[in-house]
C-alpha cells in the first residue's frame, strides 16, 4: 500500500485548521455561510437586471440561468450549513434541473418565434406606411455624397492619411445604406479605415449583408469589422486580408512536437512519483505508470478533441496544441492558437467552452468513480488534509466517503487522484485570463474591457496567491508574458450570445473557483475532514 507524497505532487494546497476558540470558529462559519449568500444573490440579481430589459424572453432566459446554478448553489448552501446530501439526492437534484431547464428552453423558443412574427408584421406595416407617404420628387442624397472623408489638405500626402486606394475606398463606401450601417465619416486606420455612423438593424443582419456586398465588389482582399469604439458606439472597421492571422509555421510545428513529448514524459514521471519511484530511474516500469499517465492524457485529449470538433463545425483552423508540460500534475494543457477570424462572440464561446468541458466532464467522471470504488485497503493512502484543498473535491468526498474522511490517512482509487489532476489542469485552463479557455469565455460573454479587467484581476489574485503557492507564481508569470493579451476581435462583436450560453459560463467559472478555493478550516471541520 503506498502513501500519497505531499512532495510528489503540488495539488492546491490546503489550508490547516488552527487551533481556535469556539467565538472564532462560530464567527467564520457564520461569515462563509453569509458570504455563500451573498455571492449567489450577487449574481441572480445582477442577471435579473441585465435580463429585466428584454421582458418575458430576457426572464425566461434569466430562470434558465438560475435553474442551471440552484443544485450546485443549494449544494454548497446546505454543506455550509452543515446539512449533508447524499449522491442519489444530487443525481436526483441535477435531473430535476436539467428537466426544467429544457421546459425553459421549449418556453424560451416558442416566445421568441412569437416575437419575431410580430416584428416582421410591424415592420412590413412601417415599410408600407412609409412607401405611401415618400414622393419621387424628394429623392435621398447619394451615400457617397454624405460620407464625410478625412483628407489632409495637401493632396499629395492623401496615400499616407488614407492607406485604402480610392478605388478600393469608393467601392467600400458604396456597400453602405440608410437601411443597414448609415456612413457619415471616415478615419484611417492601421491598414485600413475605420467609419462611423448609424446602426439601422440587427447587427447580425447588417454585418452579413455588408460583408456579403464588400465580397461582391473586392473579393477576399478586405475584413469587414462590426465593433464598438470608446463611446460604446458601432463602428465599421475595414483592414486588409493580409492581417489575417497565418497558419502554423514549420517551427511552431517542431516546437508543439517537442512540448507533446515533453508533456509525456512529464506525465510518466508524475504517474512514477505518485507510485513512489522515479520513472527516469526506472524506464522499465512503464507498465505501472500507463494506467494513470493514461489518465491524464485522457482528460487533455478530449479536450482537444471537442476543442477541434466545434472548430470544425464552424470552419475554423487551429494551430497545433502546444501543451504545457510540468512536474507537478504532468500537464497544464494547452494552447491553441485560432488560424483564421471569428464571425462572432458565439463561436468564439462554443469553441473555448468545448474543450474544459467535455475535459472536465471526464476528470469529474474519474473523479466520482474512484471514490465510490475507494475501500479499506485501496492503492493510495491520501492524508485526509488534502481534501480541504478544494470546495468541490472535499465536498464531493465527503458526500461519498462520509465519516473515512476523519481518519489521519484515506484510502482511495487511483481514478481518485487522477480525476482530481484533471479538475486541477482544467480549472486552471479556466481562469478568466487572456487567452486561455476561461479568458475567452468571459471575452465571448461580456466583451473586450470586461475580459480586460478580468485578466488584471487574475494576475493580481495568482500574484498575492503566490506568496503562499508557488503554483500560483508560475501561472502570474504565465499570464504576463504569454497569456496577458486578449483574443483579437471577431467580425461582429456587437452580437451577445444568448443568456443559456452566459449560464454555461457562469457555471463553468464557478466551478473553476470551486475547485482551487481551499475549504476554511471552520467549514473542513463541519464537514468532518481531518482530525
Amino acid at each position: 500500500m503506498l502513501l500519497f507524497d505531499r512532495t510528489a505532487i503540488d495539488l492546491p494546497k490546503p489550508v490547516l485548521a488552527q487551533e481556535t476558540g469556539m467565538p472564532t470558529t462560530i464567527a467564520s462559519e457564520n461569515t462563509a455561510t453569509i458570504a455563500l449568500v451573498l455571492v449567489a444573490l450577487l449574481i441572480l440579481g445582477w442577471g435579473f437586471y441585465r435580463a429585466k430589459p428584454f421582458g418575458k424572453l430576457g426572464i425566461l432566459a434569466w430562470l434558465q440561468s438560475v435553474v442551471l446554478m440552484s443544485p450546485w448553489l443549494l449544494f454548497f448552501g446546505l454543506f455550509a450549513a452543515g446539512i449533508y446530501l447524499n449522491l442519489v439526492a444530487v443525481l436526483l437534484m441535477l435531473l430535476a434541473s436539467t428537466g426544467l431547464y429544457i421546459n425553459l428552453g421549449k418556453q424560451l423558443r416558442s416566445t421568441a418565434r412569437d416575437a419575431g412574427v410580430r416584428s416582421r408584421t410591424d415592420s412590413t406595416e412601417a415599410k408600407s406606411r412609409s412607401e405611401a407617404s415618400s414622393t419621387p420628387e424628394s429623392p435621398s442624397a447619394p451615400i457617397q455624397e454624405q460620407i464625410k472623408i478625412i483628407t489632409p489638405p495637401s493632396p499629395t500626402n492623401q496615400l499616407e492619411i488614407i492607406p485604402v486606394p480610392v478605388e478600393d475606398l469608393k467601392a467600400i463606401q458604396g456597400i453602405f445604406g440608410i437601411d443597414t450601417f448609415f456612413a457619415t465619416e471616415t478615419i484611417p486606420y492601421q491598414d485600413g479605415v475605420i467609419l462611423k455612423g448609424n446602426l439601422r438593424g440587427e447587427p447580425e443582419q447588417v454585418h452579413s449583408r455588408l460583408s456579403a456586398s464588400l465580397q461582391a465588389k473586392l473579393g477576399d482582399r478586405y475584413r469587414l469589422f462590426l465593433v464598438e469604439n470608446q463611446d460604446d458606439k458601432p463602428v465599421v472597421i475595414i483592414l486588409p486580408s493580409a492581417n489575417d492571422p497565418q497558419p502554423t509555421t514549420v517551427s511552431q510545428k517542431i516546437l508543439a512536437a517537442v512540448l507533446l513529448l515533453a508533456t509525456i514524459a512529464t506525465s510518466l514521471e508524475t504517474s512514477g512519483l505518485l507510485l513512489g519511484f522515479d520513472f527516469f530511474s526506472s524506464p522499465a516500469r512503464y507498465l505501472e505508470v500507463l494506467p494513470m499517465a493514461t489518465g491524464i492524457w485522457a482528460v487533455l485529449g478530449c479536450r482537444e478533441i471537442a476543442c477541434r470538433v466545434i472548430a470544425d463545425r464552424y470552419n475554423i483552423p487551429l494551430s497545433w496544441p502546444f501543451f504545457i508540460p510540468t512536474w507537478q500534475i504532468g500537464s497544464f494543457g494547452a494552447i491553441d492558437r485560432f488560424e483564421s477570424l471569428l464571425p462572432n462572440r458565439k463561436v468564439l464561446f462554443d469553441i473555448a467552452f468545448a474543450g474544459p468541458a467535455a475535459g472536465g466532464l471526464v476528470a469529474l467522471g474519474m473523479l466520482v468513480a474512484g471514490l465510490l470504488l475507494s475501500h479499506q485497503g485501496s492503492l493510495f493512502q491520501i492524508p485526509a488534509e488534502f481534501f480541504k484543498g478544494s470546495v468541490l473535491v472535499g465536498t464531493l468526498a465527503k458526500v461519498v466517503l462520509g465519516s473515512a474522511l476523519q481518519q489521519p490517512l484515506v484510502d482511495v482509487h487511483p481514478l481518485t487522484v487522477i480525476g482530481w489532476l484533471g479538475l486541477v489542469i482544467t480549472a486552471i485552463n479556466l481562469m478568466p485570463a487572456g487567452q486561455l479557455d476561461g479568458g475567452r469565455i468571459v471575452q465571448a460573454i461580456y466583451g473586450r474591457k470586461i475580459a480586460s479587467r478580468a485578466t488584471l484581476a487574475t494576475f493580481v489574485v495568482l500574484a498575492i496567491a503566490s506568496l503562499v503557492n508557488p503554483l500560483a507564481l508560475y501561472w502570474a508569470i504565465v499570464i504576463l508574458i504569454l497569456q496577458r493579451n486578449l483574443e483579437r476581435p471577431t467580425l461582429n462583436e456587437l452580437t451577445e450570445p444568448d443568456d443559456a450560453r452566459a449560464a454555461l459560463g457562469l457555471l463553468a467559472l464557478f466551478l473553476m473557483i470551486a475547485t482551487l478555493l481551499p475549504l476554511t478550516p471552520a467549514l473542513a471541520g463541519r464537514l468532518g475532514i481531518g482530525n
